[in-house]
């Protein structure tokens, strides 16, 4: 038997139960891989509480999780080109990787670098292509001023890194605990609040070129007041300023390719991205884990070792 993370109906952290299951077994074209490191995300609470029902509905029972690192248990017919026991990274589409195994489709995995920690290779997926597409929608260029929100996040960090590498000045904001940390990954910080549209043009007195935000409440209406222009404003966290001024909302479907997520899964082995770990926690403790983040002031991944 395997363990799996399900709920019944949408709820708080509460609904959350650990429930033995049947071991997965592949299908034709798909593997089953035993779950070393999965990474949760902010969506995945957002879609336990039925907040993202219109756009993306759980049907009950439902399991959960996207990110996963293991190794392969199994192989289905037809599958070529890896072997059982092979440690792989990947992703699900079908909320399942909070679990002992998961089973998915040949394609949706790729070999995990010898030099990348389990915690990092099982948490990279979401986070990473999120902030890949969403980086990329906004045409950086070297020498441009790009401020992002958020920047200390999960996803915000990655992106200030992506856009270093690209040459760009980064203004992350995030708050007074954080400053220290966005100047280590390259950026210059500030802290958000009452007076940030000064302070940010206090920062950059020849303009912000695009505008990145991860957080939501308000900061695309701050893009625009800064002069931003639409087309290089992207929002993951504010769908209803998308239909109202016509900004971008690119984000993990965006780039939710496995070949992108190998390029980030080399990036994180050189130590060219850092993902930091804000903490682990056994699948069985999947409640205390969605705790800490709902808290919504980690500095990094939070993962499940099941």
């Amino acid at each position: 038997m395997a363990q799996a993370v399900t709920f019944d109906r949408y709820g708080d952290i509460g609904v959350l139960d650990v429930r033995e299951v049947p071991d997965p077994q592949p299908g034709p074209g798909r593997v089953a891989v035993d779950v070393v490191a999965a990474g949760i995300n902010p969506g995945e609470s957002k879609i336990r509480t039925g907040a993202l029902h219109e756009r993306w509905p759980a049907t009950f029972p439902s399991g959960e999780g996207t990110d996963f690192a293991g190794r392969i248990a199994a192989l289905g017919e037809g599958v070529g080109g890896v072997a059982v026991g092979d440690e792989v990274l990947g992703f699900s589409e079908e909320r399942s990787s909070h679990a002992t195994r998961v089973v998915v489709p040949a394609e949706q995995i790729t070999p995990k670098p010898t030099a990348l920690s389990w915690e990092v290779a099982g948490s990279l997926y979401v986070a990473g292509t999120t902030a890949f597409a969403a980086a990329r929608a906004v045409s950086p260029a070297t020498g441009d001023t790009i401020a992002v929100s958020g920047a200390a996040g999960g996803v915000g960090a990655v992106v200030v890194q992506l856009l270093r590498e690209r040459g760009v000045t980064v203004i992350g904001i995030a708050g007074p605990g954080n400053q220290e940390y966005l100047r280590e990954l390259g950026a210059v910080p500030v802290v958000y609040g009452d007076g940030l549209a000064d302070r940010l043009r206090a920062l950059a007195p020849g303009g912000i070129d695009a505008f990145i935000d991860t957080y939501g409440t308000g900061y695309v209406e701050l893009a625009l007041e800064l002069g931003v222009k639409p087309d290089r404003i992207d929002t993951i966290a504010d769908f209803a300023a998308v239909e109202k001024y016509g900004v971008k909302a690119e984000g993990n479907a965006a780039a939710n390719t496995i070949d992108v997520l190998a390029e980030l899964a080399d990036l994180a082995a050189a130590g060219t991205l850092r993902i930091p770990i804000a903490a682990t926690y056994p699948l069985t403790a999947v409640r205390d884990a969605f705790t800490e983040l709902e808290r919504g002031h980690t500095r990094g991944k939070i993962v499940l070792l099941p």
